[in-house]
Order: structure tokens, then sequence, then C-alpha cells
């Protein structure tokens, strides 16, 4: 990646939306070059899609929670099925597999505590595989917009 790539992919992390014409006359390139770019940035994989961002809280999911769970065994199958499971919940946002003492740190967003009770206690807690389960609320999140090459 050069720079011309890298001010591309941020732009794109910034607004998603923003036309190519829009970025080329910034970038001070031909609208034809800027194409080829995104294109190529596709292809190798940088670019990996487009998305839009909800507002969590005015889409009736104003609690946020982070769950650390253990499974057991601690199998590849296991674990793929269970990420499986937690793929298939419409409450998680997303899901980190872990090495160390938690196999999973699940984010979830509810709509208050006793959605966020039911998740645990009748979803993750009925399985079979759990072995131990800790959940805290998130008071805020941050997320990085833009995330440059390292």
């Amino acid at each position: 990646m050069d720079e011309l790539d890298s001010a591309l992919v941020r732009m794109l992390q910034e607004d998603g939306r923003r036309t190519n014409r829009d970025m080329a006359r910034e970038l001070g390139i031909a609208p034809s070059t800027c194409l080829e770019r995104i294109r190529s940035l596709r292809r190798s994989g940088i670019l990996t899609g487009f998305h839009a961002e909800a507002d969590l809280a005015a889409m009736g999911r104003g609690l946020q929670a982070v769950i650390a769970v253990r499974v057991r065994p601690p199998t590849r199958a296991v674990i793929e099925a269970f990420q499986t499971f937690l793929e298939g919940m419409p409450e998680v946002v997303s899901i980190f597999v872990l090495t160390g003492n938690d196999d999973f740190l699940v984010h979830v967003a509810v709509r208050d505590t006793d959605h966020l009770h039911a998740v645990v206690l009748e979803k993750l807690a009925k399985r079979p595989e759990l072995a131990d389960v800790r959940t805290s609320v998130v008071y805020g999140h941050m997320r990085k917009k833009v995330i440059g090459p390292a």
C-alpha cells in the first residue's frame, strides 16, 4: 500500500458513501485512477466491504455488556460449535475468540437488565459446554473509525 491507497482507505473508513469523483478531486487524481485503486484494494482484500452504522439505543438496545465465557472441553469442535451458536443470537454484536482464561468475549446489546439476565440464564447457561460466564455492563463504548496500516 502506498500513500494514495492509505488515503483512499482512510477516506472510505470515515465515510463509505463518499463518491469516487469527490475522493479523486480531494486527492488531485483522475476519477478513473481513483476507481481503479479502490477496485484493486477490494481485490487484494484490504477493503472487505461497506456498511451502515446504526444507533443501538435508538433501535431499542440501549444496554450493552461484555460476557466472558469459558467452555469445556476446550476442543476445536466445542469452540467452533459454540461460536456458531453465538453467531445465531440476535443480541450478539461481536465475538472475540481468545487464548488464556476465557475462550470468548461476547459483546451484546439488549433492551435492559432483564433482557441481559435472560440472555445469560436462558440462552448461555443452558449450554452443556459452558464452564464459566462473567458479565460486565458497558458504561461507554468507543470504536476507532479510522485504522491505518501498520
